[in-house]
């Protein structure tokens, strides 16, 4: 089995648009959830969302590459390149490489397939809808429109799990590497931020409901939690075989040393009280670690009653009365969704980078459940040395990431 490295790492997210930026706001506990007056006119009842401030899609590639992206698949190649410019890495030696795969993780177009229909109705003519459309409404339309930008000839997929997508694609990215099948994985993951794909989530009243202290509304394991906050972006990392990387040069950020997953096998979008604690103890054996030795777990609370109450079950059946350190960053970017496992990938590198590991802001008091955990509410200043990364998804789909840094 061969050694997987991370050697670069970009995202467009609510808290930045560069690694500093994004970095900046971890350590500080700064939130990037805002309220969206659209979603008020529209008639949502929670207005809440993490929002992408003051990017320019007209900045990024042509105008003819960009006909067949939505806006957060030009997330994604933004995210993409700025990993690829962390690595080290050319765009042009990309070029007809059979051994650079794509993975990215994403489960939905929502706007391009609304734009479709709409402007159907509008003009009653399919021939007036343009090509455009037809690659912007399919979900696997980033990994089709990097493959086609990048010009590599290796693996090339989307996978779609719900909210642990980017969790799966990171890990099966990794997996292909530590097997041999590919040198280099470009992986992540993305997830639109617009009223239309959201909207359905409103109805099943998911969402949060403190719109007048919208930096607050995301409140993970805290007992008066109600509901999640949207959010979205993209997130992208460079994963590469750890002697070939070094051969390279590179500046080895970590190292993806597990990834367990599992799936609950009962309820749509209950999660088990055991599905997680099955993916964390297969990344863990897949590693040959135990839980004591973790220093770090990345929590994917999402602030909603159910889901933070079955984590906590799950965290306490690996760890016991162990007090890991635990922080959920969605309390500061609200939920990314299917960019959410990807993201974490790339906030918890940062922390290691800059020497700190991020707080769970907005935790207060806790529940019956959560009251075991070690949950940090203040910033740590020292880098994280072994991470656990959760992430999970409707149909109790879990993915569990285990990180080393610094060594």
């Amino acid at each position: 089995m061969y050694r997987v490295a991370i050697t670069g790492i970009g995202a467009v997210s609510c808290l930045g648009l560069d690694l500093d930026t994004i970095s900046s706001a971890l350590r500080e506990g700064r939130s990037g959830v805002v309220v969206d007056e659209a979603r008020r006119a529209l008639g949502f009842r929670s207005t809440l969302t993490g929002m992408i401030d003051g990017f320019d899609v007209s900045g990024v590639l042509t105008r003819k590459a960009r006909k067949t992206m939505p806006e957060y698949c030009i997330w994604a190649y933004q995210a993409a390149a700025d990993a690829l410019a962390v690595a080290g890495i050319d765009l042009e030696e990309l070029k007809g490489d059979r051994q650079t795969g794509i993975i990215f993780g994403n489960d939905s177009s929502s706007l391009a397939a609304v734009e479709q229909i709409d402007k159907l109705r509008a003009t009653r003519d399919t021939a007036l809808l343009g090509s455009g459309l037809v690659f912007r409404s399919m979900t696997s339309n980033i990994s089709m429109n990097l493959n086609a930008l990048f010009a590599t000839r290796g693996a090339c997929w989307t996978l779609s799990s719900a909210c642990s997508s980017g969790g799966h694609a990171v890990g099966q990215g990794s997996d292909l590497i530590a097997l041999g099948k590919q040198r280099r994985v470009i992986c992540g993951g993305a997830q639109e931020i617009n009223p239309e794909s959201m909207a359905s989530f409103d109805g099943l009243r998911a969402f949060a409901s403190r719109v007048d202290t919208p930096t607050e509304a995301s409140r993970p394991f805290d007992a008066s939690r109600d509901g999640l906050v949207p959010s979205g972006g993209a997130a992208a990392v460079v994963l590469e075989e750890l002697e070939s990387a070094k051969a390279r040069g590179a500046t080895i950020l970590g190292e993806v040393v597990g990834y367990g997953f599992s799936s609950d096998g009962g309820h749509i979008s209950v999660p088990s009280d055991t599905g997680i604690a099955d993916a964390m103890t297969m990344a863990l054996e897949n590693a040959a670690f135990k839980p004591a030795d973790i220093d770090y777990l990345c929590a994917h609370a999402t602030s909603t009653p159910a889901g933070d109450r079955a984590e906590a079950r799950n965290i306490r059946a690996v760890f016991g009365e162990n007090t890991v350190p635990v922080s959920s960053l969605k309390a500061m970017t609200g939920h990314e969704l299917w960019m959410a496992g990807a993201s974490q990938v790339v906030y918890s590198t940062l922390m290691a980078r800059d020497g700190f590991v991020a707080p769970n802001i907005n935790f207060q008091t806790p529940d019956d459940d959560t009251r075991h955990l070690n949950v940090i509410t203040e910033t740590l200043h020292r880098p994280p040395e072994l991470a656990l990364l959760n992430s999970a998804g409707f149909g109790g789909t879990n993915s569990s990431l285990l990180l080393r840094f610094g060594s």
